[in-house]
């Protein structure tokens, strides 16, 4: 059982950092030392997970060519994503953020994008019964073209040449020429995220969400998951809601026809993100209109880093991902640095363990962060410490450490007087087999026979609806047990 700590008056420590894994991680800065924020000061600071451009002249061309068009989001899509990321803090709302490990040009196409759609929907319909709250749809896509990796280069048969970072960086074949990072992949991958945002948007609102025809949403590989009863049970019930509150108020839910849709990828590629970057002045404040929410990686959150220079000085809502390697004095630093108002939905923490980690680690970070008075949301992240590779060389997760990891997020946020807000996945509406386990249990065998990501394992639709009802059971019967 996880042991929580004690509710403490707020405050900062005031004692150097203790040390740990990666000490270049626990460099401390004083904020009142920081200089005026611009969105190009990040370049004084030390960047990790960059490409090395050979070419600058021609990455200036690319990033000046970027800033001129138009942007890919508007301030106030991101404002209003910022309120309902608030209302989750309060446990008035559910986030569901879920897509691609890293989106590729490739599946810039109408079915892929439909069936990353169809699955997000799927699993909020689910969550929004079983949860009793809004839910809001948070994609990893439109813009989650690039990858942090643990080396900057790949050795292959003696021939070492740079890693592959991603779509946005360089290109997955093995030859100089396709490793190279390329800068007019910037331009690109602007415009596979306008396209498929755009398209998004169009099925949005031409009725596509309407939660009167969950029909709409159906993937027909799913008809044959043991869950499709529950679903359509599901789906029939609030049909069936919905229609009786229409005849008996006589006019239409409006918000049952259309549900909001937002966007978000780790901003990892500063010059990317920079170019995307724009003074609003009714606010008077800079936003990135690249996405709505960007995050930070675990591997990028260095107080003195680039990233964190660039992230505090947006006003769009923020992430960043924390697990145990990150001690209680650099977390409440980065809190600190990163929400200094203390606004409600400006700073998301997502927590990645692992199973065998949380139990031991999540506890000290919620009462670490109380103690710094700074109101965050809490998500939950089961898949990146679940990670494991197979004896034939594939990387994979097991899906009940993934459901271990989020059933202890939810009992320790409770113990701890906390709340647990959201859920961040990696998923697809392919019918892949990159995690074992599941309705189906497949094993390592299976993952041969459709193993289809570059970077990381995926949940498929039938294994990512799992998880949903994973989470709308749990609430029920914490609900029910509130009621003895």
């Amino acid at each position: 059982m996880p042991t929580c700590l004690g509710q403490r008056d707020p405050q900062f420590p005031q004692s150097a950092h203790a040390g740990g894994p990666g000490g270049r991680y626990h460099a401390r800065m004083d904020t009142s030392l920081r200089k005026p924020w611009n969105p190009g000061s990040w370049q004084t600071h030390t960047a990790l997970q960059q490409p090395q451009y050979r070419d600058l002249d021609a990455l200036q061309k690319a990033v000046d060519a970027l800033a001129r068009l138009p942007p890919i989001v508007v301030s106030w899509e991101v404002d209003a994503l910022k309120t309902q990321l608030a209302e989750a803090q309060r446990g008035e709302r559910f986030i569901l953020q879920g897509g691609d490990c890293a989106e590729s040009f490739d599946d810039c196409m109408s079915e892929s994008v439909v069936r990353r759609l169809k699955i997000l929907l799927q699993m909020s319909l689910v969550l929004l019964h079983g949860l009793k709250v809004p839910v809001t749809r948070l994609g990893r896509m439109a813009g989650q073209y690039a990858k942090p990796r643990s080396a900057d280069t790949e050795t292959r048969d003696g021939i070492t040449l740079p890693c592959y970072r991603g779509d946005l960086v360089n290109r997955p074949g093995f030859t100089l020429a396709e490793r190279d990072p390329d800068p007019t992949l910037l331009l690109r991958g602007y415009e596979r995220a306008a396209l498929t945002l755009n398209f998004v948007r169009a099925l949005v609102d031409g009725g596509f969400a309407d939660l009167h025809h969950p029909e709409y949403w159906d993937l027909e590989f799913f008809q044959h998951s043991p869950n499709v009863g529950a679903y359509k049970a599901i789906a029939d019930s609030i049909g069936d809601s919905l229609h009786f509150l229409e005849a008996i108020t006589g006019k239409p839910v409006d918000d049952s026809y259309r549900a909001a849709f937002y966007a978000s990828h780790e901003g990892l590629v500063l010059h990317y993100e920079q170019a995307q970057t724009r003074h609003i002045a009714r606010r008077n404040a800079w936003y990135n209109l690249a996405t709505h929410m960007p995050w930070i990686g675990l591997r990028t959150a260095q107080l003195d880093g680039a990233h964190i220079e660039y992230f505090r000085g947006i006003a769009n809502p923020i992430g960043v991902k924390v697990g145990a390697a990150m001690d209680d004095a650099w977390l409440q630093e980065l809190v600190q640095v990163l929400n200094p108002h203390h606004e409600p939905g400006r700073l998301t923490l997502i927590h990645r363990f692992g199973a065998d980690k949380i139990a031991a680690n999540l506890p000290r970070m919620i009462d670490a962060v109380r103690r710094t008075g700074v109101p965050v949301l809490w998500i939950a992240d089961p898949m990146h410490g679940n990670t494991e590779s197979t004896a034939q060389g594939y990387k994979t997760r097991r899906f009940d450490k993934i459901l271990d990891e989020l059933e202890q997020s939810f009992q320790v946020h409770e113990e701890c007087g906390s709340r647990l807000g959201g859920v961040h996945l990696e998923l697809t509406g392919e019918d892949v087999t990159e995690c074992t386990g599941g309705a189906r249990n497949l094993g390592d065998a299976d993952l041969s026979r459709a193993y289809r990501s570059s970077v990381d394992p995926r949940l498929n639709a039938e294994q990512a609806l799992e998880v949903a009802l994973l989470v709308a059971r749990h609430r029920a019967r914490v609900r029910q047990q509130a009621k003895r």
